[in-house]
């Protein structure tokens, strides 16, 4: 059965070691192939020390912390992020979230949440967004059991 949320529960924090393979690996997998995501040296040529992180990728692990919260039935309806400090190799990226809206049926457990998701690391902080997941009601898990 889905677990009862209430406004205002505090997610567990996730934190993410920020290494140079899962930067350029992101990187990579979602095509971007910018010069400040892999080469070190020509990043820093742009004013950069280090290569960092795309924002793909910090959508990516912002996606990942709410499903791995919410589990394989919960179905990401909205992503929205704004970043702010770099992520670079090296440091880890601390995620953690807040549930600010539930909606659902009346009298039923919520079946729509949204989440309020930050993202520090040591330089301070990476991500501010806000996340809608669809939960599955009571009924659907036993329609599927």
């Amino acid at each position: 059965m889905t677990p009862t949320y209430r406004v205002g529960d505090e997610l567990p924090p996730l934190e993410i070691p920020l290494t140079r393979t899962l930067i350029v690996a992101g990187a990579i997998a979602s095509r971007d192939y910018q010069d400040v995501h892999h080469d070190a040296e020509l990043a820093r040529e742009k004013g950069s020390p280090d290569i960092f992180m795309n924002i793909l990728t910090t959508n990516g692990l912002v996606g990942r912390y709410i499903t791995d919260h919410f589990g394989p039935n919960a179905v990401l309806r909205k992503v929205a992020i704004r970043l702010g400090a770099p992520n670079y190799p090296g440091d880890v990226l601390r995620l953690a979230g807040r549930v600010t809206e539930l909606a659902g049926p009346a009298g039923e457990e919520p079946v729509r949440a949204t989440i309020a998701v930050t993202g520090d690391n040591g330089i301070g902080r990476h991500v501010t967004g806000t996340v809608i997941v669809t939960l599955p009601a009571p009924s659907d898990e036993r329609a599927g059991a």
